[in-house]
């Protein structure tokens, strides 16, 4: 969900999500990141499945209310974070699924809405929290140390000039608090080099405040072992990744309990245990991208990769640690 603003109505890889995913009638799907409920919506309309939305913020949820009268007792909306789906949908009876579909970062109507403060297209308070609760961007800003601002802008948004921006805002907060999203653009603009490519000099910085603000990356982890025990055999796991943080998450999570893990030495002793049955089964062996005619009509779909998986027989790795 990460990127521009396109339409809400314009889900990225759309096509290729319900291609992967081949919802059927009968089948139990979670939509773990409803947004503008573009997925489940199509999914509801591939075929006679009964859908499950989650969000964690109260905007999104809204709007799945609305859709629950459109589609009654087929779909229903879960308020939470999509890490926690085992808990959301065990309070509801329901513990096992056929498919679970992420699509990860920030949403379109998140970006869109200046009063969020995810974007610096517009001026608006320095808030970026998806649940619209919690510690804010400018809480952190204003607060963390030199140390700490420096490390997550390097860790979370690759910024090669991290140690440069943390300086600079703890110089401007000196003199004035840091409350919305155009000051702190302007400040991270004056300590980083304009981009030869034309990307926002702001644009890394930003995002790694907004995954330390939401755990995003915490939250992924979470949310891959959760669908891990809650799919059945055959159950398809299909995540869509903005930029490289999100999509190694994933690789890191699939390769080792996929089928096409490396084997170990035959010559090294192994640890009792220590090989376990594969817990999915690769689809593909990389990541699939847009194509063309989506990427001319909808810039932000430019940078998305997707991964599916099968789930295989065995036994959950995370119950296995």
């Amino acid at each position: 969900m990460s990127g521009g603003a396109p339409s809400i109505h314009a889900p990225v890889m759309l096509a290729e999500v319900l291609h992967y995913l081949a919802p059927r009638d009968g089948d139990v799907i979670l939509d773990g990141t409803f947004g503008a409920g573009g997925y489940a919506r199509a999914i509801l309309n591939a075929a006679d499945t009964r859908v499950y939305g989650v969000d964690r913020d109260p905007d999104a949820v809204a709007r799945g209310h609305e859709m629950e009268g459109e589609f009654p007792r087929r779909f229903s909306i879960l308020g939470g974070r999509f890490g926690e789906m085992d808990r959301l949908l065990a309070e509801i009876g329901v513990n096992r699924l056929d498919g679970v579909v992420l699509d990860l970062g920030v949403s379109s109507p998140q970006i869109d809405r200046p009063e969020r403060g995810f974007s610096f297209r517009f001026d608006g308070p320095l808030d970026m929290r998806m649940e619209q609760a919690g510690e804010s961007a400018a809480d952190f800003v204003n607060t963390a140390d030199e140390a700490t601002l420096a490390r997550v802008i390097w860790e979370y948004g690759e910024e090669r000039f991290s140690r440069r921006v943390a300086r600079a805002i703890l110089e401007a907060r000196a003199r004035a608090r840091i409350d919305t999203t155009g000051h702190l653009a302007s400040i991270v603009r004056g300590a980083v080099p304009k981009s030869k490519d034309g990307i926002d000099s702001a644009t890394r910085t930003f995002q790694a405040i907004r995954i330390y603000v939401n755990d995003e990356l915490g939250e992924i982890d979470r949310g891959l072992a959760a669908a891990e025990a809650l799919l059945a055999p055959g159950g398809r796991l299909v995540v869509v990744a903005f930029h490289s943080l999100e999509d190694r998450r994933v690789k890191t999570f699939l390769k080792p309990r996929s089928d096409r893990a490396s084997a170990p030495s035959r010559h090294l002793p192994q640890p009792l245990g220590a090989v376990r049955a594969p817990s999915f089964s690769l689809v593909v062996g990389s990541t699939v991208k847009p194509g063309a005619e989506e990427t001319g009509r909808n810039p932000r779909a430019r940078s998305a990769r997707l991964r599916v998986a099968l789930r295989t027989e065995a036994e959950p790795w995370e119950d296995a640690a």
